[in-house]
């Protein structure tokens, strides 16, 4: 079938026995491809489908059905049994007890109140203080004239109040010479456990994460309890194997080595000693292994390699579960952990950096760069 375009060049089109259509510009004997397409695909366009309603972006749909409380439940005084004890202990502390009400969402009681800030501490598992962001948010709070997001305060050990959320918060308040801090007090000791969910002052970076989740899983393994019990508490089964880590170097670089761990690592069935004495053993495997990378590194850059993603190339390189992919629903890991760690190790030793070129870190970096 022959026809005509803009330019008056003669066009020629074939269909094959899939229906396929290529129009070739210059007649059946030459000239060059310049569009492919099929009859189907052309037919979708003469007459295309009403496209179903679309959420705008950024619009949340609203829950069904209601939850929590009414507000005539919410309200909660002071001298009911659930919050009377707490109360009497926030007075006994140099503090006020404002009020009490139930929270909508779990119906669980708080009392809201003043407390001064020597009655307040930080639980001992939390991530270590940032005196820059201290300051920071001091002169910000200063700024703003008001104290205005409260501190979350539990019962902690020997009946101490104890905030699991707030150490730079009660830190900027100090700077500040503040008598009192305004607190939400719980009877629940068990938020003391529950740092990475609560807190809101400064992003968790993977060090901060670690090290709080080691300092926790040591605090709790006197009661007895599994390792998969505390999984909520711990959010991730690597943070235990890098915390352990960190607490022997802090200059660790747990980011080359986290893909690999999540690949490997899960919550274990054994008694929460017990597994935190495994991961000390695999901790000093992985540390063995960045002793390798380290001198690997040392190898390359000696050749006249420079690059940021160096260690993270390397590290890559000898996981044994690189090419693993998780699918949907799969929570068995690909190989144990002990396992996974020996073959890395031997693939450290064997490492042949005259095989690298300055090609392949460019494709590390060029994947570096889509990640962000």
């Amino acid at each position: 079938m022959w026809g005509r375009i803009k330019n008056d060049e003669r066009v020629a089109h074939w269909c094959d026995s899939r229906m396929n259509c290529i129009r070739q510009a210059g007649g059946p004997l030459g000239g060059r491809f310049v569009m492919t397409h099929t009859r189907r695909m052309a037919a979708k366009r003469k007459a295309p489908k009403a496209k179903a309603k679309r959420r705008p972006r950024g619009k949340l749909a609203p829950a069904r059905e209601r939850r929590g409380l009414a507000a005539a439940e919410v309200a909660l005084p002071l001298d009911q049994p659930e919050v009377a004890e707490l109360a009497a202990q926030i007075v006994a502390a140099g503090g006020a007890a404002i009020g009490a009400y139930r929270d909508p969402l779990g119906g669980r009681p708080l009392v809201v109140a003043s407390l001064p800030l020597a009655a307040v501490q930080p639980t001992p598992f939390q991530r270590d203080l940032s005196p820059t962001h201290t300051k920071r948010l001091a002169t910000k709070i200063d700024e703003a004239g008001a104290f205005l997001d409260p501190l979350i305060v539990v019962r902690g050990a020997d009946g101490a109040l104890w905030t699991p959320n707030g150490r730079h918060r009660l830190a900027a308040a100090k700077v500040l010479g503040l008598r009192q801090i305004t607190a939400l007090v719980s009877p629940d000791e068990t938020l003391a456990y529950r740092i990475l969910a609560l807190n809101t002052e400064k992003a968790h970076n993977l060090k901060d994460k670690s090290l709080e989740v080691i300092r926790m899983a040591r605090s709790l393994s006197k009661n007895g309890k599994r390792e998969s019990d505390y999984a909520s508490e711990f959010e991730a089964p690597e943070l235990l194997t890098l915390g352990i880590v960190y607490e022997q170097d802090s200059r660790f670089a747990g980011g080359a080595y986290n893909p690999f761990l999540k690949k490997v690592d899960r919550f274990g069935d054994k008694p929460l000693a017990t597994s935190l004495r495994e991961r000390d053993a695999w901790a000093a495997r992985l540390l063995e292994i960045d002793g390798e990378v380290k001198r690997i590194v040392a190898k390359l850059q000696a050749q006249g390699l420079r690059s940021p993603y160096l260690r993270n190339y390397v590290v890559a390189r000898i996981n044994p579960v690189r090419f693993h992919k998780v699918k949907k629903g799969d929570t068995a890991p690909p190989m144990k952990v002990q396992q996974a760690l020996m073959r890395m190790s031997a693939s450290a030793k064997k490492f042949d950096t005259k095989k690298v070129s300055s090609a392949d870190l460019a494709w590390v970096a060029a994947g570096a760069e889509a990640a962000d």
